[in-house]
């Protein structure tokens, strides 16, 4: 039930709040309604959706507000903005009240959806609705539906209704922070309305402008250092002659000759970083399957990548809009194509301006030509998917202008990157840095995409960002240098004779075939640790289910296949920061069986599983690399 404003103040004060209160001008525009487990109220202001008045209606902005929990004084106002974009920022509560626990107390909290996604009227457009193919033709389309709405969803107005709601709500400086795409919607909040701000921080962060930055420069680069990186701190991979990447290119080799496809396939696997876990981890071993004649892992890997890159969701876009996606790109991004030409002429113009970068600046995709390059989905490709977007209006400038219109404010900045981040590399991050005269960017080890919410592969992102908000400062680093390594996956067996044994450890009466078997056991349910999303079959046959979630998920395998020559059964229990433990039993083609029970720690690629159970009759005891 919607509340009185009367009501909703009451509400807050018998929470204990000191929140300070809605101007009198604006508060009558606020429609708050308590909402949530978490003492959130949820609000609506209404915004013209064209700031110029040329083109009339409105729009209902949803956000939610979490007023300071505390009886003590309020220190101030936290607000984060969702990457993407398309994705709405609410969807994502869990994660930025994860990240600002320990701050609540005396913290409010802002959650806003940007305009055309989620709570504040999703854009829906026919042409990009699944099953229809994401295209260069079905996003202009889109474009070509929305008509004078399309350039009116741009990064600009979204921060311009933020701050309105920041406004009305009387929230005063606040601390911002942006994830992915949100660090261009914070840089571009920051250029708008500086004086907003107390502080920045920008995590998986790109440049709002800089040279060749259409162009992507730093995307391959940061693809294959991300693998060579990886593989050189494995102990599966490192001892091999030649780097990742060298033997990824030999694989690029053998798909050319195999079809049309294949190599724009790899190439969104690689690039695209979907499944993010699952392509870094098994990437290089699967390469090494392909090239010794065991097709199977790869092109799991890539039908895996083609589902993952898919944004859009059939049941509506309340989780996604992959129109407002189309509309913030095309009218906010910087372009390789001239957005002033029509579509036709621009596409024209645009293949010989591709086609001259290509010769004056070499192979800047390697290992792939620009043509394998563009075969990728358009939202991963960037550079042609506004081909046939509507022509740009003057009166709506890409974002991204007012890097040179403004002057970036000088309050304190912590930029975030994921050493092993190719969608925003360090480079990238550097590069963001460098527009705020106190900035400081922090470059986490072995680590990913967006490095302060849980799905972290550590907690130093979220607790250097804790510690600056409260002291606006960066002083303490050194856990960025601890982040463990990523384990990557064993090589890929199709028999147990070909699986290196389990280490014995003293007690062990099992011998050297009962030894491997044990290792290809556990890999069997290691195998499925990159796939805790939804049930689905072994590599080589059999099944798994997943129950429960998040700390208490489970995973049932029922005769999984890893090895041809191996089922297995049981459950794995994954725990938090890699640490996991198994019941299996199995048994292999010539009716050996067998029982185990494997225990491994949190920790990187040096972790150590432990091995104990019955194979063929006899105590075996043992250790493996941690899955």
């Amino acid at each position: 039930m919607r509340c009185s404003w009367q009501w909703c103040v009451g509400l807050m004060l018998l929470a204990g709040s000191a929140q300070a209160m809605p101007s009198a001008g604006l508060r009558a525009q606020l429609q708050l309604v308590p909402c949530g487990q978490h003492g959130a109220l949820c609000g609506r202001l209404a915004r013209p959706l064209d700031t110029t008045g040329a083109v009339p209606g409105s729009l209902a902005i949803a956000f939610e507000w979490y007023p300071a929990r505390g009886p003590g004084p309020r220190r101030g106002t936290l607000v984060a903005a969702e990457g993407g974009p398309g994705y709405p920022t609410t969807g994502s509560r869990d994660d930025y009240l994860a990240l600002y626990a320990p701050l609540l107390a005396d913290h409010d909290l802002v959650l806003m959806d940007n305009r055309g996604t989620g709570g504040s009227g999703a854009l829906d457009c026919p042409p990009l609705r699944p099953p229809a193919p994401l295209s260069i033709e079905t996003i202009g389309a889109c474009g070509d539906w929305l008509g004078l709405r399309a350039p009116l969803y741009g990064t600009a107005a979204a921060t311009d209704d933020l701050e309105a709601i920041l406004a009305a709500l009387g929230s005063g400086q606040v601390d911002l922070y942006g994830d992915s795409y949100g660090t261009f919607f914070a840089q571009v909040f920051a250029l708008r309305h500086p004086e907003r701000l107390r502080s920045l921080v920008l995590d998986g962060a790109y440049p709002v402008d800089g040279p060749q930055i259409a162009w992507l420069p730093q995307y391959a680069a940061a693809t294959r250092s991300k693998f060579d990186l990886a593989c050189a701190r494995s102990p599966h991979c490192a001892p091999l002659p030649g780097a990742s990447m060298t033997r990824l290119g030999a694989v690029l080799e053998q798909l050319r000759g195999e079809s049309d496809a294949a190599p724009a396939m790899l190439a969104t696997m690689l690039f695209g970083n979907a499944p993010a876990f699952a392509t870094l981890r098994e990437a290089d071993a699967a390469a090494r399957a392909h090239l010794e004649g065991d097709p199977k892992p790869l092109a799991r890997l890539m039908a895996e990548a083609r589902v993952a890159v898919e944004s859009r969701d059939p049941a509506g876009v309340a989780s996604y809009s992959g129109a407002l996606a189309a509309a913030v790109s095309c009218n906010d991004g910087q372009q390789v194509l001239d957005m002033t030409l029509p579509p036709s002429a621009r596409r024209a113009e645009g293949a010989i301006t591709m086609q001259a970068h290509e010769r004056d600046a070499g192979p800047l995709y390697a290992p792939f030509t620009l043509a394998e390059f563009l075969g990728m989905p358009p939202d991963y490709v960037y550079l042609t998917q506004c081909g046939a977007w509507p022509s740009a209006d003057p009166a709506h400038p890409p974002a991204w202008r007012l890097a040179l219109e403004r002057a970036f404010p000088a309050v304190p900045v912590l930029v975030l990157s994921g050493e092993l981040d190719n969608i925003t590399s360090p480079a990238e991050g550097a590069a963001a840095a460098a527009f705020y005269a106190h900035a400081t960017h922090v470059v986490l080890a072995n680590s990913g995409h967006v490095n302060a919410l849980p799905r972290a592969r550590s907690d130093c992102g979220a607790r250097l960002v804790r510690a600056f908000v409260t002291t606006l400062a960066v002083t303490d680093t050194a856990c960025a240098s601890r982040v463990p390594t990523v384990r990557l996956s064993p090589a890929f067996a199709r028999r147990v004779s070909a699986v290196a044994p389990a280490a014995a450890m003293p007690g062990n009466l099992a011998d050297e075939a009962a030894l491997r078997l044990a290792a290809a056991a556990l890999y069997s349910a290691g195998d499925l640790l990159a796939r805790l999303d939804a049930d689905g079959v072994g590599l080589r046959g059999g099944r798994y289910t997943i129950e429960g979630a998040a700390a208490h998920r489970r995973v049932r395998l029922s005769a999984l296949r890893w090895c041809e020559d191996l089922a297995v059964s049981g459950e794995l229990q994954p725990g938090a920061r890699g640490a996991g433990r198994a019941r299996l039993h199995f048994v292999s083609a010539d009716g050996t069986r067998g029982t185990l029970r494997a225990s491994w720690p949190a920790g990187g690629a040096d972790a150590v599983a432990t091995l104990l159970g019955r194979v063929a009759g006899h105590t075996l005891r043992a250790q493996l690399p941690a899955p």
